[in-house]
């Protein structure tokens, strides 16, 4: 059966398709038969397929030979007939339907494993950004170390000086004098140049 070939947009006049769609193309023999396959699986149909037989089996039990379809002298066996075509058709539609669930199935499978693959790449980028982040850590001073500095540094500032001013005042005159014996030295003794020149 040839493809149907889309025509452009600017086509005024669109080429319409074919009037009978093949049941075998596409997706719709196999939504048929799951959609089969469920029915049967539900309690109704269940139900229904036992109240059909023991109408037919009543009906060509005790009803009159002339108005008996099926009758019971010969097994039912139109009923045997049409269970036995019902079985051969269900089993394979029943096949089919599992198939296409495998191949669900499947289909969830990988994308489930994909999906678990990016969450792991995920939590190891999480997990390694992290580790960094302790590392730079590490050479940051934390809040519970500056308040620490800080409150040393105040201490000290509030600490009474260990020596008193007049200490204070005999050192600073001890540095003056030795700067200014340095300096009338160095006025004193006569420069190399000048000892050259004599």
């Amino acid at each position: 059966m040839a493809e149907h070939i889309h025509s452009p947009l600017d086509d005024p006049s669109p080429g319409r398709g074919p009037l009978l769609r093949n049941p075998f193309r596409g997706d719709a023999f196999g939504r048929a038969a799951e959609g089969f396959a469920r029915m049967m699986g539900t309690p109704a149909f269940l139900v229904g397929m036992t109240l059909f037989c023991a109408v037919w089996l009543t009906w060509n039990s005790l009803a009159p030979e002339s108005a008996q379809f099926d009758p019971r002298a010969l097994n039912f066996t139109l009923l045997t007939l049409i269970l036995s075509l019902q079985a051969s058709y269900a089993a394979p539609l029943l096949l089919l339907a599992q198939n296409r669930q495998d191949d669900r199935d499947r289909v969830q499978v990988e994308q489930d494993r994909q999906s678990n693959e990016r969450n792991h790449a995920t939590t190891d980028f999480i997990t390694r950004e992290i580790a960094s982040l302790r590392l730079a850590l590490n050479d940051v001073a934390t809040r519970d170390f500056v308040r620490s500095e800080l409150r040393d540094l105040v201490e000290e500032l509030e600490e009474p000086p260990t020596r008193d001013v007049e200490t204070l005042r005999a050192l600073l005159r001890e540095e003056v004098e030795a700067a200014l014996d340095r300096r009338t030295t160095d006025a004193t003794t006569p420069s190399s140049k000048e000892q050259n020149s004599q």
